[in-house]
């Protein structure tokens, strides 16, 4: 059962439930106290020790009843049957009820000895006898030995189905079906229904795996795909999963990066420092120093193009920077298509979707005047922009054939730490129409493609590391 517990604690994992080696460690203890033969305790019991949410508390309480929908484990109603069963049987009337049951017509002990007796295989033998218990055995038994836990995608369902047949001994049966055909044909065709069924409940089975142990892996390639959609071209649908995606990017960040940085205890070591430290032992150093360079948290001012083109990239752009104030000392939001106006008070104070809204309707949609933005940050805020500051710039750099103003490009790079343009549009069109990115790039540290949520993580991830 422990082994069934390792695959029950995947499932769930599988489920949306944040699954811990402490908490499956606690969950254990819990079912080896509590034992495995109430169905509603085990279920109570890891409940409580692995659900931190009431969603979660759902989410796994579904996943209990479908894993253990086939595990055999008795409920308390369960429980109480057999106790009145043990009661019955212990009456003096109890003695004569096998015997009457091994006489009747069609008994299943009956079935099973004429089965055998007629030469045939183990599981043709409890197919006629209709031994449920014996083909639940057999079953969970041959679905251990494909190694069904494995199953990971849809397209593996007939494989895995061949596998449990295989090892349930299809084939003996169908060679039992062949000689039966034409010795007893009542009993063939009885076989082969039993078949059909037996197909039916292998399919459901598996089908029951691929939902249990194929739900991570589905939902990690849905993700992958989805990392790499261009961010300009997602429908309704995608827009939702993508900004879950987007604030999962921010918590990996967040986790990777904000991690509280320890003592450094190697390196170039400090001379005078350590003599200083160690004045009091006549300069014999017990105590050692180590040179180390001061790495500053970073500053961002992010400039965002709303404009119709690129409005639901900057979207994202705006919620991932956003997302990182755990990390991010300061950070300024600017967002502009016509004119340019701050964004950072709206994007604390308000949900990411009443935002994005907000913003939108201040000055999103338009069209891009690169110019006039630009001079708009430089009359009101060049002053933030601090040798300490990356400033990133994220858009397409079409200007409407309107005044490019990249002399303003060029005093923001000589200000800053760092400028950094990203652009959503693909290297092939920039320079052409009324793309001016060649115009801006050469006052820029560092030009990057940014149409992807994996090229907009990878990106900002090196923004921030560059300061670690």
């Amino acid at each position: 059962m422990r082994a069934e517990l390792h695959r029950f604690f995947r499932a769930a994992r599988g489920a949306g439930v944040r699954v811990s080696p402490a908490e499956s460690i606690d969950a254990m203890r819990a079912v080896a106290d509590l034992g495995f033969t109430d169905r509603e305790l085990l279920r109570d019991a890891l409940l409580l020790t692995l659900a931190k949410s009431q969603d979660e508390k759902q989410a796994l309480a579904d996943c209990f009843d479908l894993f253990f929908s086939h595990a055999g484990l008795p409920s308390a109603q369960d429980n109480d049957n057999q106790a009145l069963e043990a009661d019955e049987a212990a009456s003096p009337d109890a003695a004569a009820e096998p015997a009457a049951a091994a006489g009747a017509p069609g008994n299943a002990g009956a079935g099973g000895a004429g089965a055998m007796s007629q030469g045939l295989g183990e599981l043709s033998a409890m197919l006629l006898s209709q031994d449920r218990n014996a083909l639940a055995a057999a079953l969970a038994n041959a679905a251990s030995a494909a190694s069904l836990p494995e199953i990971r995608y849809f397209t593996q369902r007939g494989l895995y189905s061949k596998r449990i047949l295989d090892a349930l001994g299809v084939e003996r049966l169908r060679d039992d079906l062949s000689r039966l055909t034409t010795s007893h044909p009542a009993d063939a065709e009885r076989l082969a229904s039993a078949l059909d069924g037996l197909r039916d409940n292998v399919r459901d089975r598996v089908s029951q795996a691929l939902l249990l142990y194929g739900r991570e892996e589905a939902e990690n390639l849905r993700h992958e795909i989805l990392r790499n959609a261009p961010l300009a071209r997602l429908d309704r649908r995608q827009v939702e999963e993508m900004q879950l995606l987007i604030r999962a990017i921010a918590r990996r960040l967040r986790e990777r990066y904000s991690k509280p940085r320890k003592r450094q205890r190697r390196g170039h070591l400090d001379v005078r420092k350590t003599l200083r430290r160690n004045a009091a032992w006549g300069g014999v150093p017990f105590l050692t120093a180590w040179k180390r360079r001061h790495r500053d948290r970073p500053q961002i001012v992010a400039l965002c193009d709303v404009s119709g083109s690129v409005a639901q990239v900057s979207d994202f752009f705006l919620l991932l920077i956003h997302s990182l104030h755990e990390v991010v000392d300061e950070v300024r939001s600017f967002a502009f298509s016509g004119h340019l106006i701050e964004v950072s008070d709206i994007l604390e104070r308000q949900e990411p979707a009443a935002a994005m809204a907000e913003i939108m309707s201040q000055v999103g949609f338009g069209s891009s005047d690169y110019g006039r933005s630009l001079q708009d940050f430089e009359k009101g805020w060049l002053s933030i922009v601090t040798p300490k500051t990356t400033v990133i710039i994220l858009g397409d750099a079409r200007t409407n054939k309107l005044e490019p103003r990249a002399d303003i490009v060029r005093r923001i790079g000589e200000r800053a730490k760092r400028l950094v343009w990203l652009n959503p549009e693909g290297r092939m069109a920039w320079g052409w129409g009324d793309s001016e990115m060649p115009r801006y790039a050469p006052f820029c540290n560092l030009v990057r493609q940014c149409a992807s949520a994996k090229q907009l993580e990878r990106a900002v991830s090196d923004i921030v590391g560059a300061y670690q």
